[in-house]
């Protein structure tokens, strides 16, 4: 038993497809099964079922998978421990990041990571939150940034910023003629949604809970359209399609300037409306594994966190 197979099982836990897994640990199929199978010998266990479409794992192989995701973890700590005793700082950090805010925080912290640890360049990765806590547990990333609420898996969390919501509208919609906005004004708008899977579109539905039976039922064809990431759902308002809400980094500094100028792109045809009164927010967090022992590099992720730009934000700390 290796700790490569440990890796290749866990890895096909995951990701449900032996190609798939393949690529992750970039080896061949072949390769990957072969160890596998080697493996499942040794045990005298079937770790996995499967079949045309689909694999699954054994309710005993779950145990397995579990156990070995454990030692992966303890390898890994042994090397962080060496690393710690030279410096704490050297070496990549695996950080990952939820699409509605990777795009807007992302350049600023590359730029100030670089400039106070440059011996700790940031691994990148974008998912959605329930996928990243999952890579967390699995250790393919070492610490995530988020916004809660999510599943309490244990983890350590460090508050990072509160960060207000604004409407996006169209600029010839009434409502573009406000200075400020109520959700109750919202109402009546076309809600433009995040689909599935992003924790934004959950925080929208809180902020407009009338929306949230449109996705079930045939009026909200008429109510309600979806898009894959925030720059879509901003295409779709500048052309007249509906509104939605955007977290205060997503904004474009040029559209808050008390005279915007006229503009041959999308940014020209989005009116950006602070809400009234207290705004709704989210919590942006970082999170990471109890067990991750580079506590410097963290800290020093929070530094470079707390030195970006972050207009509009309310810091914490």
């Amino acid at each position: 038993m290796t700790l490569t197979e440990l890796k290749y099982i866990v890895a096909v836990a995951r990701e449900k497809h032996f190609g798939k897994a393949a690529d992750a640990c970039f080896v061949s199929q072949p390769t990957l099964s072969v160890a596998i199978k080697k493996l499942e010998e040794e045990l005298e266990v079937k770790l996995f079922e499967r079949s045309a479409n689909e694999v699954s794992v054994t309710n005993l192989g779950e145990e397995i998978v579990r156990q070995a995701q454990s030692v992966l973890e303890q390898a890994a700590n042994i090397k962080e421990i060496a690393k710690r005793g030279k410096d704490p700082l050297a070496g990549p950090l695996k950080l990952g990041v939820i699409y509605t805010i990777g795009p807007y925080l992302l350049p600023d912290l590359v730029r100030q990571s670089i400039e106070r640890t440059p011996q700790m360049p940031l691994m990148l990765q974008e998912n959605f939150t329930v996928k990243l806590l999952e890579m967390l547990r699995m250790g393919d990333i070492d610490c995530a940034i988020m916004a809660e609420p999510f599943p309490d898996t244990g983890l350590a969390v460090a508050a990072l910023y509160d960060e207000p919501f604004m409407a996006a509208v169209p600029s010839t919609h009434p409502l573009a003629a406000k200075k400020t906005i109520t959700s109750q004004e919202l109402k009546a708008e076309t809600m433009l949604l995040l689909g599935t899977g992003h924790c934004f579109r959950d925080h929208v539905l809180e902020v407009c809970p009338e929306f949230a039976r449109f996705s079930s039922d045939a009026e909200g064809i008429r109510k309600s359209f979806e898009g894959s990431s925030l720059e879509t759902i901003k295409h779709m308002v500048a052309a007249g399609m509906g509104v939605t809400l955007v977290p205060r980094l997503s904004v474009p500094k040029e559209a808050l300037g008390a005279r915007q100028r006229r503009r041959h792109d999308d940014m020209s045809f989005i009116k950006y409306i602070p809400f009234d009164g207290d705004p709704p927010t989210r919590r942006v967090v970082l999170a990471w594994r109890r067990s991750f022992t580079r506590y410097e590099a963290i800290a020093a992720l929070r530094n470079s966190i707390y030195a970006c730009e972050l207009p509009g934000v309310r810091r914490l700390s």
